[in-house]
């Protein structure tokens, strides 16, 4: 004779504690939930309205500089330091556990228009206006000490960008020419240029640590690969780009930041047409900088504002804007994905959260399930036009209110331009160009 045993898994019925509530096991059959469709809804709907009431990215201010804020460098190995540079010359190393700086020291006279720290974290460079290239200790000099560098090399012209490779003793500078530098050596190993105009920004590739791309004032995007000690190719866009970043988890994928208030995301293989064309600034897009998982970016632009943009997307999916912030020149995504910093004109630097409505601080189990639930909630329902408009719902300065509204009766007046334009042509005289591909004058290999 067999006997059947009730098993039960006591993990599903007994408490934790005795103040815990009382476990209520569920019939997941839909034939007795009838309304359970309704029910998630109306908890989707409420999830969405209380995540943009929670919504309050702006944690700090970190003020001290006597300039504008020009540059920020992240820490390798520290998550809580920061490195600023101001258009005074003066660079700043801030703890932002703290919140406050730890350490100043006159780097250079003029402007400092770049920094990096090296890749094991024990010092970092600074270039700046006066022709030089400075190395600094990361560790404060002890008593009695001077603060001075541990080396300078004395170059020919006013360097505008360093960028330092992720392995090697090797650090690029950019300024009339890319040149590569050892770290013990004076003068460069390979000069790199392509054109003649000045270069404002090199950047390694965090993944293919040999391959380089920098930005020119002629409205290049040159890529060089330091092995061969050559330039590989680049793309001319219709205006000028500002900076670059390299995708941190994708090998071939950057973004550029233009002149023309957008900002392109680029296969390097692939530059005939760029994958996404990122639109919702409202002037030059002045800086950009990569999330460590590679699926979103934060832009700062001219237009006062810093906005997030996910890579796959060609809107923002928020915009982060205070009163007194002005001109964004910097911004900075932390290595633990949790916040942003920014640099402006004001002499600020603000610390941001990446996701403006996440608590900070110690969660407890429940409240991480309630979360997790929420979550899944709003992606089930993020379709259904209430909660897609409560979601998608930013309250905007009033500047950047009436230049959205007026850049699209622009862009509606060219289409309907371009339409008409077509109607009233022979067949096939005015060809249909993709927004993709407007913006990309030539590709040179």
């Amino acid at each position: 004779m067999r006997v059947k045993v009730l098993s039960r898994n006591p993990d599903d019925y007994v408490r934790e504690t005795k103040l815990d509530l009382q476990r209520v096991p569920r019939n997941y059959d839909p034939a007795l939930h009838p309304f359970e469709v309704a029910r998630e809804y109306t908890r989707a709907l409420n999830a969405t309205k209380l995540e943009r009431v929670f919504a309050k990215p702006f944690l700090s201010s970190l003020d001290g500089h006597r300039d504008g804020v020009n540059c920020i460098a992240k820490h390798p190995k520290s998550l809580s330091t920061v490195l600023s540079g101001a258009c005074d010359g003066e660079v700043r190393i801030w703890n932002l556990t703290k919140r406050q700086c730890i350490r100043t020291l006159q780097a250079h006279e003029g402007f400092v228009r770049g920094m990096c720290a090296r890749f094991c974290g024990t010092s970092f460079f600074t270039v700046g206006d006066d022709k030089t290239v400075k190395q600094w200790k990361m560790e404060s000099p002890g008593y009695g000490e001077e603060e001075e560098p541990i080396h300078t090399i004395l170059g020919k012209t006013v360097y505008t960008g360093i960028d330092h490779h992720w392995k090697d003793a090797v650090f690029a500078t950019c300024g009339q020419q890319v040149d590569i530098w050892d770290e013990q050596r004076t003068s460069p190993m390979c000069s790199l240029t392509w054109g003649f105009d000045s270069i404002s920004c090199v950047k390694f590739n965090p993944i293919e640590t040999y391959i380089l791309g920098s930005c020119a004032s002629d409205r290049n995007i040159v890529l060089y690969d330091m092995r061969q000690s050559t330039p590989l190719k680049k793309v001319i866009l219709n205006m000028r780009t500002n900076t670059l970043c390299w995708n941190p988890m994708e090998a071939f994928i950057f973004t550029a930041a233009n002149e023309d208030y957008n900002l392109y995301t680029f296969d390097m293989r692939y530059l005939t047409s760029p994958v996404m064309v990122h639109m919702d600034h409202v002037s030059a897009v002045l800086d950009v900088d990569y999330s460590p998982t590679g699926k979103e970016f934060v832009s700062a632009s001219f237009d006062k504002s810093v906005r997030i943009f996910p890579v796959d997307k060609g809107h923002s999916r928020e915009v982060y804007h205070t009163k007194r912030m002005q001109h964004v020149i910097t911004v900075k995504w932390t290595s633990d994905s949790k916040y942003i910093l920014c640099g402006s004109d004001e002499m600020n630097i603000r610390l941001w959260k990446a996701n403006a409505s996440e608590k900070l601080g110690v969660l407890a189990p429940r409240e991480k399930a309630a979360m997790n639930y929420n979550q899944k909630l709003k992606e089930k329902f993020q379709h259904h036009p209430q909660i897609k408009r409560i979601a998608r719902h930013r309250h905007l300065p009033k500047s950047i209110y009436c230049q959205v509204k007026e850049q699209r009766i622009m862009r509606e007046a060219r289409r309907r331009k371009e339409l008409n334009r077509r109607k009233h042509s022979k067949p096939g005289s005015v060809p249909v160009v993709s927004e993709k591909k407007k913006h990309i004058v030539a590709v040179v290999q």
